[in-house]
């Protein structure tokens, strides 16, 4: 008998425009698979991994674009097993508007592991510098720069989550997924740049008043 894949639900969420279906859509086989629920106008794209304990799948709600009409339906987020909260770090309002999006998830879906995601870290004119973003620090989320034009990172928010839901931490991607081709190239040295100034900004201590150095 054939083994039932385990299937978790991932709510995406983030304002509009910070690239949340680019992100999605890079992974062929979920793009190729997904399907549109048009009483909730979302698209669930269905993310295949392979990991050392066998396939699992995320089943990615995206929002098909219905934030930019308002907040999102409870529909949305019930049922949610984890989540991701994107922003691009090239919008300052996107990051400011994070804690709204956490606000919604939480109240929803009460203690699902969340990662919080800056994407477009290929776009040299940064707005939201690394040490800037706290967020995550405060509400013990895990936080992941990338860029998902270009592959970057595109597979660390989802082993993260991965090993919180099967609660293995030695889970691991054996084989990678069908991606997209890189739409643009980052800078390996600016991305190093990036990685330390994430380091240190981990170890300094949180700022007092909220979002002051935005």
């Amino acid at each position: 008998m054939a083994t039932e894949i385990p299937t978790f639900k991932l709510v995406l969420v983030g304002d509009g425009g910070t690239g949340k279906t680019t992100f999605v859509k890079r992974h062929m086989t979920g793009e190729f698979e997904k399907k549109y629920i048009a009483t909730l106008g979302v698209e669930v794209h269905p993310l295949e991994f392979h990991t050392n304990f066998g396939k699992i799948v995320f089943s990615v709600w995206d929002t098909a674009g219905q934030e930019k009409f308002g907040g999102l339906r409870d529909g949305y987020y019930i049922g949610g097993q984890c989540g991701i909260i994107m922003f691009d770090v090239t919008a300052r309002i996107t990051y400011k508007n994070v804690p709204n999006w956490h606000r919604d998830l939480e109240r929803v879906c009460e203690s699902i592991p969340i990662v919080l995601c800056g994407n477009k870290v290929d776009v040299r004119e940064r707005k939201v510098k690394t040490g800037a973003v706290t967020f995550h620090r405060k509400k013990n989320l895990q936080y992941f720069e990338l860029s998902a034009k270009s592959n970057y990172n595109f597979e660390k928010p989802f082993l993260w989550l991965a090993r919180k839901l099967v609660g293995n931490p030695s889970l691991e991607f054996v084989a990678a997924p069908a991606l997209a081709p890189p739409e643009v190239s980052v800078d390996a040295n600016l991305m190093e740049q990036y990685n330390k100034e994430l380091e240190a900004a981990a170890a300094a201590p949180l700022p007092d008043e909220d979002d002051a150095d935005l």
